[in-house]
């Protein structure tokens, strides 16, 4: 027996093993005497932080709806938000079910029913905790059925990698961020061969349902093949639940994705404390670009919570066809003038996707999109010149004209590979430098002309991966929680094609609504890779909102003056209007409802 397989056997057997070298500290300790399963716990334990020890006992609070026998309370057939013949004719099979809602009941279900779980994209805190709102629900609904996790994202489905999720495993990671219980991936689910493949170890493993947990491409991907799955008669559910932290899944039933309270607060932190610094130095302006390639909701919600000097909001800039230019210039006359008071230091916060909404780059990048969708295989293989030279010489006037005028480093970003789903990879050009080099090269020609009579140096900073496995925040705690075992219940009350859904999240746990709501309600006709594909709609910053009409109220005085706000670390215990207290975002967007 390998080691690794003698550990487990030994540790479940409670019994004694000899000269079994136990992982410390990342080496291999052998201990020379006889270790019993107590002593196996204490070593395990002593890999836990404090902070994760005592979260681990936290008890996520469910909805009245969820807390004891569940009903299922129907209502009216839906639609999509966009083409409804389109995607009418092709989800014949998951088009249009009604909404659902889970209310008290007087009898728990008791069904059969083994399950698998997929993480799927990137990570976002609180994942742990719908897998665990899943496995609890399922094991209450009948102790005998098993909850099957697929290793790394969808990847782990097609190629039967899996392991059964069972009640240690689980344990260890109530209340923790990361995806590292499977792991996730990037694989798209969108080929009938691949269907068939999932199909296989789906058989096996006596699986009734499929719980796909991602973003909006991730849910397309669970709504197709819980479509064909339907279409084959195969028996076999799929359920999605809401997960990004850029905020760009929601919609009139989904409130919030889940992560992005706790990805907000975290990035909330970080910057409240370059304020701080910032302030106390007064010497530097700090450039943050913020996660959020599609929407700014990120840097939106930071800029409510932070009250920096400056936040550029992708959304606005495309709506008034701002040119890079312009917005050099916004940021540069808000350097200037405070210079004249002698403030020569301030913040600015950037979305991730600014480039992509500025009108002429934006359309740059489509017309780039379908020319490397058609004719990559002839451009990858070029150097880098032959490759600029082959993108001018194949473009529109207008967009060779604008590519052309792009920093050399800027245009080779643009024209890089595309990530999986054909999307130009954002987070790798460097906006804030590009950002901070021209308002340099702007007040330097202003102090020539005597506009400018301040000094002006910048510092950079990227803000994603720092924020997407924080330990939830006791709302992603509670709400992952929730959707977990929303999904279990549309499992258990026979629905596919649906997604996990908890409503009213601005009021107590108790009076917070779960259910679901069919994914082809959300979707609708856009061009990806040059073809158009049914998509859920992203959910862009709503420039008639309250979050952006408070901030469009306050940013005047903010650029002015110094508004520094410093959020500190998330709070997991205390008063609830500390611990408990939603996102502005959020608060703001519900408080009429």
């Amino acid at each position: 027996m390998k080691k690794k397989a003698k550990f487990a056997y030994c540790e479940k057997k409670n019994i004694e093993i000899e000269d079994f070298p136990l992982i410390f500290r990342g080496k291999a300790v052998f201990l020379h005497q006889k270790i019993t399963f107590s002593t196996i716990y204490i070593f395990k334990e002593m890999k836990k932080s404090l902070l994760q020890r005592e979260r681990a006992a936290y008890q996520p609070k469910l909805p009245k709806g969820l807390q004891g026998a569940v009903k299922v309370k129907e209502g009216e057939p839906t639609q999509s938000v966009g083409d409804q013949e389109e995607i009418k004719k092709m989800f014949p099979n998951t088009y249009g079910m009604p909404l659902i809602e889970f209310v008290p009941g007087e009898a728990n279900v008791d069904r059969k029913m083994n399950v698998g779980v997929i993480l799927s994209g990137g990570q976002a805190p609180g994942g742990h905790n719908v897998i665990c709102g899943i496995f609890d629900a399922v094991k209450k609904i009948n102790p005998a059925n098993k909850l099957y996790g697929f290793i790394l994202g969808p990847g782990g489905l097609v190629d039967h990698n899996y392991m059964e999720l069972t009640a240690d495993i689980i344990d260890e990671y109530r209340n923790t961020g990361g995806f590292d219980m499977i792991g996730s991936g990037r694989t798209k689910l969108e080929k009938v061969d691949q269907f068939e493949k999932g199909l296989e170890i789906i058989r096996e493993l006596d699986i009734q349902a499929v719980v796909i947990i991602g973003g909006d491409d991730s849910n397309t991907n669970a709504c197709v093949l819980a479509e064909y799955y339907a279409a084959k008669n195969y028996g076999v559910q799929v359920i999605g639940c809401p997960k990004t932290i850029d905020g760009d899944l929601k919609n009139d039933q989904i409130e919030t994705s889940f992560g992005f309270d706790t990805a907000t607060k975290t990035y909330a932190e970080l910057i409240g404390n370059i304020e701080r610094d910032c302030n106390s130095a007064r010497k530097y302006w700090h450039f943050i670009k913020l996660m959020g390639r599609s929407a700014s909701h990120i840097a939106l919600e930071c800029a409510l919570q932070c009250q920096p000097n400056i936040c550029i909001i992708s959304e606005e800039v495309e709506k008034k066809d701002m040119s890079l230019n312009q917005i050099v210039e916004q940021i540069a006359s808000a350097v200037a003038d405070r210079a004249t008071r002698g403030d020569n230091f301030g913040v600015v916060l950037i979305p991730e996707g600014l480039i992509e909404f500025i009108p002429s780059i934006g359309r740059l990048i489509d017309e780039l999109n379908d020319l490397l969708a058609e004719h990559g295989a002839d451009y990858k293989d070029l150097d880098k010149a032959a490759q600029r030279e082959y993108i001018l010489a194949h473009l529109s006037k207008e967009n060779a004209e604008t590519f052309g005028t792009l920093p050399e480093g800027v245009a080779r970003q643009l024209s890089l590979d595309r990530d999986p789903h054909g999307n130009v990879q954002v987070s790798l050009i460097e906006t804030e430098k590009l950002l901070s080099d021209m308002v340099d090269a702007k007040l330097a020609e202003w102090k020539k002309e005597g506009k400018y009579v301040g000094k002006f140096a910048a510092l950079h900073h990227f803000f994603g991966y720092e924020g997407r496995c924080a330990a939830p925040s006791n709302f992603d705690a509670d709400y992952c929680y929730a959707l977990g075992v929303s999904a279990a219940q549309l499992i258990a009350n026979g629905k596919t094609g649906y997604m996990a859904i908890v409503k009213n999240t601005t009021a107590g746990t108790d009076d917070w609504k779960a259910g679901g709501v069919p994914i082809t309600m959300m979707m609708n006709m856009e061009r990806r890779n040059g073809e158009m594909k049914p998509v859920i709609r992203k959910a862009l910053v709503e420039l008639e909102g309250k979050p952006f009409k408070k901030f469009v109220e306050k940013r005047d005085e903010w650029a002015r003056e110094t508004c520094f706000v410093y959020p500190g670390p998330i709070q997991y215990w205390g008063p609830a209007s500390v611990c408990d207290r939603t996102t502005r975002t959020l608060a703001l967007e519900q408080e009429d409802k």
